[in-house]
């Protein structure tokens, strides 16, 4: 017979995971499904009204633009993925597994084009190498040419040039997630392959490479969801990609129905993107046989070799990061302004404070989702955090468009209903202030913030939130008493994320930003287009500043991603 108190039964524990002691049907479930909801409601927007009867223009596009930007965005996302795998994996694999001189510094300046938006480095190169650029106009005076029939010179403002930009800016991201993997590979299978007397190459083609091909896969995937989410580059180079002819149908010919059927054919380009990397990583499992680390084998490269590895990175460090930097410095003194900077300062107010405020709300939203899936599991929680986080795989263009409908629809009711109850017209209090914007952002980004705190959370042992229910403490305290303090570091590295990308963002505040607001984004896009570098390069440099940040971030992350790194490696040579 089972005693019982007068005051009920106790708790059941949960035998797997944390429990559900804490009831399921609680404000952190509910919270998290409502989070989910709200972030896929404006791609849902996206496809209702495109599929929604209205003014027959898809039969139009179908028949003039849209086979042209079918073909357009294939070519881009075909260069732009050939080109940041080998750069990446190459840089990669250089840094981790070879010595030469300069690595060291390579480690992490291999990472800093990534501070730099793709539409800043566009603009630069443009100044650089058009016609009656600086380089261009050296050539024609020292070989005595007159006009450009004279000569041949690859055209930059092509579709040729905008697969260049976008590949020196995003090929961080397959670098990244290449040397993590190449860092975690086992050391026996390497030793093994060089026993068998196979040198730095063949080990890297057989072994290292397919170990790796997992990373390298979602490294090329962000890579191609950022080129179909660029507009600052294609648009200044007129290069005719969904995302420009999103805003061409929208802006100029004014039919948000159009663009929506644009962006849902986008949307198709995005899920073969994500399904074609899942179904690359099925059954793609590697596991260390070994809990003992070891350094990781260094092959040691010497003459011609040993210098053609740093003329390599060094080249790509320069032409994605170092000369447009030293461009933009040179044009900031330059043409600095004293009303101009005040202008660019009260730009800089505005990005400041939207991207904070995306940061801090996307960091809230992230403990809640992470936290209801932690203490309560099972795979409907597990879904709706993966739904939440879909955003960042989708264009800002895209988003955007939702956004605005959905956003309108609100404002909309609203407005009829304090009409009809109080004859007072409330007019745009979402759709048409920076409240779009920050919802934009938050649904966008969510993702890097969601990612983040559910790395810090799963750090944290699940026996502490037994111990803290057994002190009689409820989930929200457990949350702010135990969980915060240990993860803080991961809640400060969430915030920064968001804000960093927030700052760099451009389609989006394009199209959803308030009347007259201005952010460094848009500032620059503006007086670029305009032709205007010069005044741009001050508030250019500025989003460039903010985006070293994660930058250094990254680097210290990947560094220690080895347990006994710090005895790893070896030196330069």
């Amino acid at each position: 017979m089972t005693l019982q108190s007068s005051q009920g039964a106790a708790p059941r524990p949960r035998r797997n995971g944390v429990g559900r002691s804490w009831g399921w049907w609680d404000g952190w479930t509910v919270g998290a499904l409502v989070i989910a909801g709200l972030a896929v409601l404006p791609i849902l927007a996206v496809i209702l009204i495109a599929f929604t009867p209205g003014d027959d223009i898809w039969s139009h596009l179908a028949s003039t633009v849209l086979p042209g930007y079918i073909v357009t965005t294939l070519e881009l996302m075909a260069g732009v993925g050939a080109g940041t795998l080998l750069i990446g994996v190459s840089a990669a694999w250089l840094v981790t597994m070879c010595r030469f001189p300069g690595r060291r510094i390579f480690e992490w300046a291999m990472l800093l084009p990534m501070a730099m938006p793709a539409y800043v480095i566009a603009y630069v190169y443009t100044d650089l190498l058009e016609f009656a650029g600086p380089l261009q106009a050296m050539l024609r005076e020292m070989f005595g040419w007159s006009s450009k029939r004279d000569y041949w010179f690859p055209e930059i403002r092509s579709t040729g040039g905008a697969m260049a930009m976008l590949t020196l800016v995003l090929y961080p991201y397959v670098y990244l997630l290449a040397r993590a993997a190449f860092l975690e590979q086992s050391v026996g299978v390497l030793e093994a392959s060089r026993s068998l007397g196979r040198g730095p190459w063949r080990s890297f083609f057989t072994v290292a490479l397919p170990m790796a091909r997992p990373g390298i896969v979602i490294g090329i995937s962000f890579a191609l969801m950022e080129t179909l989410n660029d507009f600052g580059t294609v648009d200044f180079f007129a290069v005719n990609t969904f995302t420009q002819g999103i805003f061409d149908v929208w802006m100029n010919m004014n039919n948000i129905a159009g663009a929506a059927q644009l962006a849902t054919v986008l949307l198709l380009f995005v899920a073969v993107i994500v399904l074609s990397e899942r179904y690359a990583r099925r059954k793609q499992r590697f596991h260390n046989t070994t809990s003992k680390y070891q350094p990781l084998p260094a092959y040691r490269l010497r003459g011609g070799i040993a210098l053609l590895a740093t003329g390599f990175c060094t080249v790509v460090v320069t032409l994605g990061f170092l000369l447009p930097t030293f461009v933009l410095l040179a044009y900031a003194r330059q043409y600095f302004d004293p009303v101009l900077a005040l202008e660019i300062s009260a730009h800089a107010a505005n990005s400041v404070q939207l991207s904070a405020l995306a940061g801090v709300i996307a960091m809230l939203v992230a403990i809640v989702v992470a936290y209801s899936v932690r203490i309560k599991g099972g795979p409907l929680l597990r879904a709706v955090g993966r739904m939440a986080g879909f955003g960042y795989a989708v264009p800002g263009a895209v988003l955007a468009v939702g956004v605005m409908v959905t956003l309108g629809q609100v404002d909309n009711r609203l407005d009829g209903f304090m009409r009809d109850s109080f004859g007072i017209s409330t007019g745009l209090l979402f759709s048409g202030t920076i409240a779009a914007v920050t919802f934009g952002y938050l649904v966008r980004f969510l993702a890097l913030s969601l990612g983040t705190v559910e790395a810090g959370l799963g750090k944290i042992t699940p026996s502490m939130d037994g111990a803290s229910r057994n002190l009689g403490r409820g989930a929200l305290a457990t949350m702010y008493r135990v969980h915060l303090p240990l993860m803080r570091g991961s809640v400060l590295t969430a915030v920064l994320l968001v804000f960093v990308d927030c700052m760099k963002e451009l389609p989006m505040t394009i199209i959803l930003r308030p009347f007259n607001f201005q952010t460094l984004a848009t500032f620059v896009h503006q007086y670029a287009s305009d032709e205007q570098l010069g005044e741009a390069a001050l508030a250019a440099l500025s989003i460039v500043a903010v985006g070293i940040l994660p930058v250094i971030i990254l680097s210290l992350v990947i560094a220690r991603s080895r347990p006994g790194a710090g005895a790893a490696m070896g030196g330069d040579h």
